[in-house]
């Protein structure tokens, strides 16, 4: 496959990131960031996930569009989400392949770009911004003896 390249810091290479680590987060499978921006001018960075069902793929959709949103204030045009078997986030410069994992083994679409470097994803230390919906700790109530 690609080199492991270390990222060179900038904008777009940060949201990059934060979509594979918010991907990762709901345990979505071979998580990978190509940089790809030598080789189109249709975005500069690939971000490639799987899940292992349809309620899986579009849960790991639903948080990254939350966590991007909250975070960054954007959104994305979205495709496939009707069938979820491979759902395309179009963020301008990033453009994020969710794919069930039977989809994305037939389809191997990355398999295209293995001349493209390969992102490092470090693992997140800052927990992601609560997103509505999501299941909250239950509050601590006080006894009164």
């Amino acid at each position: 496959m690609a080199r492991l390249t270390p990222p060179k810091s900038s904008p777009t290479l940060e949201q990059a990131v934060f979509i594979a680590q918010a991907a990762q987060e709901k345990q979505a499978g071979e998580v990978l960031v190509l940089d790809v921006g030598s080789m189109t001018s249709i975005a500069d960075y690939f971000v490639f996930a799987s899940g292992d069902s349809v309620p899986q793929v579009r849960g790991i959709t639903s948080f990254i569009e939350k966590v991007m949103s909250t975070r960054y204030e954007i959104s994305p045009e979205i495709e496939g989400k009707e069938t979820a078997n491979w759902i395309l986030l179009d963020y301008g410069d990033i453009i994020v392949h969710i794919f069930k994992s039977d989809i994305r083994k037939y389809y191997a679409l990355e398999s295209m770009w293995s001349d493209a470097p390969q992102i490092s994803i470090p693992e997140s230390h800052t927990p992601f911004p609560q997103v509505a919906g999501a299941p909250k700790a239950p509050a601590k109530v006080a006894r009164l003896s």
